[in-house]
């Protein structure tokens, strides 16, 4: 299987020049190496759900707890830029047009996943457990109907066990939308994601996108590390976080001992969970979800 997914999409390469979009970093030979851990490709975030949205007007799928990896026809990378080092039978089978998606193991997997993903050099066995689930095909001006349409069409031409297409399927009202988002919680999901059909391809933070979960989560800045006092005295009492809008709030909720031995470095970034803000922006009752690796 993985020799006619590499032969189906090499002559592929070749008839369409190697590329089949212009991708946000140059293509140039010459200029790649110097930009490739500088430059970010472009995707769209999501942004939280909100009463009042019309489920019907969105698509639903699953939010996996993975790892996020576009594919630009050429090389797999992490949001951050850096090439994800994955076997070669794994990207040359991908088809030569861009895809967003998640590097997946399964529900719960997501520390077994960040290992294998971030390992040098590649882990060829570990590497058949994982999965590119793909939720969007980047073509501007495009609605998400269109797109998903063509994902659906690559993954099915591709015949790889390893390049699944995110389901998506149409909303209908709240009571609806609640109902898949608890069979999933229940399930040992993350939550969901709702795509609007009708958006076009945007990068950034979008409205176009939402995200929907039973407790939010959000991502911070380890800015310091606060001292402990009593049974963790000489030990990270607290982290002082910095959001990304800008408001700072120290979080010991949720940091195990031997992360309060051995807290996460200046500059890394976490997910905590919260309910609900204070009138300064603060999160209330935020927790420590997990230490996003380096990318």
């Amino acid at each position: 299987m993985t020799d006619n997914c590499t032969r189906r999409w090499a002559a592929a390469r070749i008839a369409m020049g190697g590329m089949a979009w212009l991708p946000p970093w140059p293509t140039d030979s010459a200029a790649r190496p110097a930009t490739e851990l500088a430059i970010r490709p472009a995707v769209e975030l999501a942004t939280e759900w909100t009463s009042g949205l019309a489920p019907a007007d969105f698509a639903v799928s699953e939010k996996l707890d993975g790892v996020r990896a576009v594919w630009d026809g050429i090389s797999l990378r992490f949001r951050s830029g850096r090439i994800v080092e994955a076997p070669d039978w794994f990207t040359a089978s991908l088809p030569p047009e861009p895809l967003d998606g998640e590097l997946w193991m399964g529900r719960g997997s997501f520390d077994r996943l960040s290992g294998v993903v971030r390992s040098h050099p590649p882990d060829d066995q570990a590497w058949r457990a994982v999965r590119y689930m793909v939720f969007d095909r980047p073509m501007a001006q495009v609605h998400f109907s269109g797109r998903y349409q063509r994902l659906q069409a690559l993954v099915a031409q591709s015949a790889c066990d390893w390049l699944k297409a995110v389901e998506q399927v149409a909303g209908t009202d709240a009571r609806a939308v609640q109902q898949q988002l608890r069979a999933v919680s229940d399930g040992g999901g993350e939550g969901l994601v709702l795509h609007r059909w009708d958006a076009p391809w945007l990068p950034g933070r979008t409205g176009a996108v939402r995200k929907l979960k039973l407790q939010p989560d959000a991502e911070a800045t380890v800015l310091a590390h606060m001292p402990g006092k009593g049974r963790y005295a000489g030990q990270t009492g607290a982290l002082l976080l910095q959001m990304p809008e800008g408001p700072r709030f120290m979080l010991g909720s949720g940091l195990t001992d031997a992360q309060r031995a051995a807290p996460p470095p200046l500059g890394a970034q976490v997910t905590y969970r919260y309910r609900g803000f204070t009138p300064a922006g603060i999160p209330r009752f935020a927790t420590l979800l997990r230490v996003r690796e380096a990318e």
